[in-house]
């Protein structure tokens, strides 16, 4: 895909749609080294942001999604470059020191980059205006706003709260408790980074832990942060305003969410054996790979360890007879950009697999939901949906394929897809692989170097 995505477009400009063929050839093997969690990647480059000193970060997704979030960061003020070694200095300016950018801050089709973003903005007092591509400017932003909206900030965008937003930061935060009312790491990280420069306590409580990257790393960066589980069961997060972060080096581990394709293709390819080294084994983060595992999966977790902050280890996927499971709703918070991949996994199982809990998924880079369920069907997989639920009817590891996939620019239904194509009786064809490079920069070079066959096709998308 590198050589095909170098002419990737920034998804803010018009270009040739990006057609690919994916197709059966023989068994996956081998060492699959994914990029960086981009989570995590974010978060380095705001909290280095936020910082006092140079913070120096390794592993960084190099990917258009976090080069958006580094461009920002320059526009507010900090120090941001790629060293000779690879690693990446960021000189922060500290909390309460963010500069208002003199241009809108463009990025493209990072919904995490945004919303994060408006967090660290809403108490610091400046004026920045957002906005981003055109699936990112359909997407809500209003679940971040109005608990920012209570704090002190302003905010004027389109309909909904969508972009181009405004955002005008107040100099006088006011301290929330604010209980988010769907699991959002994404809410929750905003009004943490509000909190950083706001006076007293500020409190967010969840009904359903979700991935907790930024409460990890604010404790590196020096915040007095504490996660305790109420009476009630939801989780209570406190942070305390006005410290003063300092810099912090941190390693970024390989992205679980990148991982679950090669992960996936393994095990629904006959005969094969992939490893991933390296991923990030965050209890919040790992809701696919426990679901890979009650469906029948051959895992091997091996050489857990602890590298900045995060539980890492090398995971290796076998080919297995998987069996259709129901996914508990509870998990969602776990695994919410892992459906794409796990219907896949599911429309090669035997049975049904059972997914609720997910309408999250139809406010993402697209309407995942369906998307998914369209795909699927375009390659004789049965499924039935529903405002916030899937259940797919698997082939018992016959899927008929022969499809077209519409994509809508989300590169977890392209990724996701060509998996599937590795394994079907048919090739399966996307419409689009240009999204794939603004998260997996590479990936087709890499699974084609496991024994894979993803090849890019020269004739218009139908």
């Amino acid at each position: 895909m590198a050589a095909a995505a170098a002419g990737a477009p920034n998804p803010n400009r018009r270009g040739t749609m990006v057609p690919y063929l994916s197709s059966h050839g023989g068994p996956l093997s081998g060492v699959a080294e994914v990029p960086g969690d981009k989570s995590i990647s974010h978060r380095a480059l705001i909290l280095g942001t936020l910082a006092v000193g140079e913070t120096v970060v390794t592993g960084l997704l190099e990917a258009e999604d976090v080069m958006a979030t580094a461009a920002a960061m320059r526009a507010l003020g900090a120090h941001v470059e790629r060293r000779t070694d690879g690693a990446w200095s960021v000189r922060g300016v500290g909390v309460g020191g963010l500069k208002e950018p003199a241009d809108v801050l463009d990025l493209g089709n990072s919904g995490t980059a945004a919303r994060l973003i408006i967090g660290m903005l809403a108490s610091h007092p400046v004026t920045a205006i957002l906005t981003g591509d055109a699936s990112l400017r359909s997407r809500p932003m209003r679940r971040v706003t109005d608990p920012l909206e209570l704090i002190g900030a302003r905010f004027t965008g389109r309909a909904g709260g969508r972009l181009p937003l405004a955002v005008t930061g107040t100099d006088d935060a006011l301290p929330i408790e604010y209980e988010i009312p769907v699991p959002s790491a994404q809410v929750k990280s905003a009004v943490l980074l509000a909190g950083l420069n706001t006076r007293g306590q500020t409190r967010v409580i969840e009904r359903t832990a979700t991935r907790d990257h930024t409460e990890r790393m604010l404790r590196d960066f020096g915040a007095m942060v504490e996660v305790t589980r109420r009476e009630d069961g939801n989780h209570l997060v406190t942070l305390d305003g006005y410290p003063e972060l300092r810099a912090a080096d941190l390693a970024v581990p390989a992205d679980p969410s990148s991982a679950a394709f090669p992960l996936v293709a393994a095990t629904v390819v006959p005969g094969s054996t992939v490893t991933v080294p390296g991923i990030c084994m965050n209890e919040t983060r790992i809701g696919l790979l426990t679901t890979l595992g009650e469906m029948g999966a051959a895992l091997s977790i091996e050489n857990r360890r602890d590298e900045g902050g995060e539980p890492v280890a090398d995971v290796t996927a076998s080919t297995a007879s998987l069996r259709g499971v129901e996914v508990p709703p509870e998990r969602a918070a776990s695994m919410i950009d892992e459906y794409p991949i796990l219907a896949s996994a599911a429309a090669c199982a035997e049975g049904k697999t059972v997914m609720r809990g997910i309408g999250e998924l139809r406010v993402k880079e697209s309407d995942r939901l369906a998307a998914v369920a369209g795909g699927l069907q375009a390659n004789g997989v049965t499924v039935e949906t529903g405002d916030d639920w899937m259940v797919v009817h698997g082939t018992g590891g016959d899927v008929p394929g022969g499809g077209t996939v519409i994509t809508h620019f989300d590169h977890r239904i392209a990724m996701s897809f060509l998996m599937l194509g590795l394994a079907a009786r048919a090739p399966v064809r996307i419409d689009d692989a240009r999204g794939i490079e603004a998260s997996f920069p590479g990936f087709a070079d890499l699974i084609n170097g496991l024994g894979g066959r993803l090849a890019p096709l020269n004739a218009p998308a139908a």
